[in-house]
């Protein structure tokens, strides 16, 4: 087999094409990669990530070079903070020689959670997602993060003689990042508005506790949305929320359909 230089290869993608149609997005789609997040608790942990990274391809390049977005993302995913999520966007665009970049990842993001009675310990894992766009003059990224919850119902509490349907939900917060915050404040602040929040471990005492606490604290879809929406809004002041959506859906028990609400806040500025 001869050796050839690089230098003496066709670069196929770098020829122009003469059909005058401009592509918005071309690139990547699902890598999977280890990446290295903040964690409030340990400074950071490891985790794994699915990752899809474009950019815009003008109407007169034939392609994008494919190897180019996993090599930016290899050299962010020892780091891969809220920050520097959208310093890789910049070097993405820059080593594409694009206009605009997109990015999202998704990971689970691992949390040690006690039981509320007898303390026994274990692992929660949070579905969170990173995703942006950027150009060369300005940019957007969001932080996502669902939330797994239990939700008893008050119109079945307030007609039963005894008992009441309750199930599991999701909360979904997404957020237009400005400032910093931890991942685990959205976590907290999304289980603190449901009947209750779900754990890995429960002993006999714990489930007491879990269902009579739900029981206590019945709450619709309608009733999670508001309250996960007054919860961000009295968030520290040094990283207002510009703009979130808040999302809750109940799976529910005893119904053929699920229940679900939803509600935007804020402004995005262009």
């Amino acid at each position: 087999m001869t050796d050839i230089c690089s230098d003496e290869m066709p670069d196929i993608q770098n020829e122009e094409d003469t059909r005058a149609v401009p592509l918005e997005k071309v690139g990547i789609k699902n890598l999977e990669y280890p990446i290295t997040v903040l964690d409030k608790l340990n400074g950071k942990q490891q985790t794994v990530a699915s990752a899809d990274l474009f950019v815009n391809l003008p109407q007169n390049r034939k392609g994008t070079h494919m190897s180019r977005f996993v090599e930016v993302f290899n050299s962010y995913c020892g780091n891969m903070s809220m920050e520097r999520f959208q310093n890789m966007l910049k070097d993405i665009r820059i080593s594409l020689a694009a206009e605009k970049a997109y990015g999202k990842i998704s990971f689970p993001f691992f949390l040690e959670k006690c039981s509320p009675v007898s303390g026994s310990k274990g692992i929660m894992n949070y579905r969170c997602t990173f995703e942006g766009e950027i150009d060369r003059d300005s940019g957007s990224f969001f932080v996502s993060v669902e939330v797994p919850v239990t939700t008893v119902c008050p119109c079945s509490k307030a007609i039963s003689t005894y008992g009441a349907h309750n199930q599991r939900g999701r909360i979904k917060i997404k957020a237009l990042y400005s400032e910093f915050f931890w991942i685990e404040e959205l976590i907290t602040a999304a289980e603190n508005c449901a009947s209750g929040g779900l754990y890995s471990v429960l002993k006999r005492p714990d489930e007491k506790y879990v269902t009579e606490y739900a029981y206590d604290n019945p709450c619709f879809v309608e009733d999670i949305v508001r309250q996960t929406a007054l919860a961000l809004k009295s968030f520290p002041p040094n990283y207002p929320f510009k703009w979130f959506c808040v999302e809750a859906e109940n799976y529910e028990s005893i119904h053929n359909h699920n229940a679900y609400a939803c509600a935007t806040f804020g402004k995005i500025e262009s």
